[in-house]
């Protein structure tokens, strides 16, 4: 790993930890940011880019146990797309106001069970 891709992982770990404050916080986004002066864009960035970087780290691991299928977006606009997850008899969701955490932790009791 070079200093850029350590860089971006320290990034995304500490913007990880926002999000999951924020979550625990129980206050809106909006609301949350004004409170730690956090820039609400700057936020909705963060979680955007920690919710890609989850999905890329899904298919590139190509560990798709059998009973799941194929992740599709719906939406035109980048803050209206939605993931659906479907494994077996479950569906998960998954939008822009999904806890990355929480995905991560469903996808890996889900795949433990397949």
């Amino acid at each position: 790993m070079d200093t850029k891709e350590m860089t971006q992982e320290v990034r995304l770990q500490y913007w990880a930890g926002i999000l999951r404050e924020r979550q625990a916080s129980g206050l809106s986004i909006r609301r949350w940011c004004h409170e730690q002066g956090v820039v609400e864009k700057t936020y909705h960035y963060w979680q955007h880019k920690l919710r890609n970087t989850v999905c890329q780290e899904l298919v590139a691991a190509q560990q798709a146990p059998s009973g799941w299928t194929v992740c599709k977006t719906t939406g035109s606009d980048e803050k209206e797309k939605t993931l659906f997850i479907e494994i077996g008899g479950c569906r998960v969701t998954v939008d822009e106001n999904t806890n990355p955490e929480l995905l991560s932790k469903t996808c890996r009791v889900l795949m433990s069970l397949c």
